[in-house]
């Protein structure tokens, strides 16, 4: 008898079951599915900007920046995100979740910010900032296999003080792993190119100058075997030479 009691509460608790259905019931648990929307809940680029601008309030904090802990630190940051009042009527987000995706928008945006300045360094005169900014996508886009998909959070970051700082250390200690910095695909091209023409024209100059020698070597030989002998021991020298050079 207690084991129907239960089996029939179990059934209660899942809600009303239409037994003529040919459909079977299906029993889940609605605290692991709430908890799974809640994970898989997309970030808005209007989120994005929020947690950007928590970030960079909470680091000019010198209290929180130079004396507190990271836990502490972030957990400002989720204060100060979860109270915005562009926020209202949305579920908070949690540390993890807000931490976690800082760290996926710093990451793509340190790697935009330093194919932005590969274009900065190929513009060529005539460009504007729309060309830049092309021309740096193309880059991300040609190294990292992905469209960049940050461009809100790099234009809130991209003139802070603060981020720009921890961005060069971050690039700093990047260059300091590695032995050289990749080259982007027209910047090497183009000094592939420069180098070959001055390469070629080196070449040229050096064969003019090897003809000019030969030239004159060949007029002081004819002179030497002009003049009549005796000759002096330096220019018998000079004359044995030339002619072993000739041949």
């Amino acid at each position: 008898m207690s084991n129907s009691s239960s089996f029939v509460n179990l059934l209660a608790s899942q809600g009303c079951i239409d037994l003529d259905s040919s459909e079977p019931p299906s029993f889940s648990s609605q605290g692991s599915e709430e908890s799974s929307v809640r994970e898989r809940r997309r970030w808005s680029p209007k989120e994005d900007v929020i947690l950007v601008g928590a970030w960079l309030n909470t680091s000019k904090d010198p209290i929180v920046s130079n004396e507190q802990k990271a836990g502490v630190f972030w957990k400002r940051i989720v204060e100060y995100y979860n109270s915005n009042p562009q926020l209202v009527g949305t579920p908070p987000r949690e540390l993890g979740q807000c931490k976690q995706r800082w760290a996926r928008i710093n990451d793509s945006v340190c790697k935009f910010a330093g194919c932005y300045e590969m274009a900065l360094r190929e513009q060529r005169s005539g460009q504007n900032d729309n060309d830049v900014m092309k021309a740096a996508l193309e880059i991300y886009s040609s190294h990292q296999g992905i469209k960049f998909s940050m461009e809100h959070a790099w234009r809130e970051l991209r003139h802070d003080v603060k981020w720009c700082s921890s961005f060069q250390e971050k690039d700093i200690a990047k260059e300091k792993r590695k032995p050289a910095e990749p080259v982007g695909v027209k910047a090497a091209k183009a000094g592939k190119r420069k180098k070959s023409g001055k390469d070629e024209e080196l070449a040229k100059l050096e064969g003019l100058m090897e003809i000019k020698k030969q030239l004159s070597n060949q007029s002081l030989l004819e002179k030497l075997l002009a003049k009549p002998e005796p000759l002096s021991e330096m220019e018998l020298a000079l004359k044995m030479k030339l002619m072993s050079d000739m041949l």
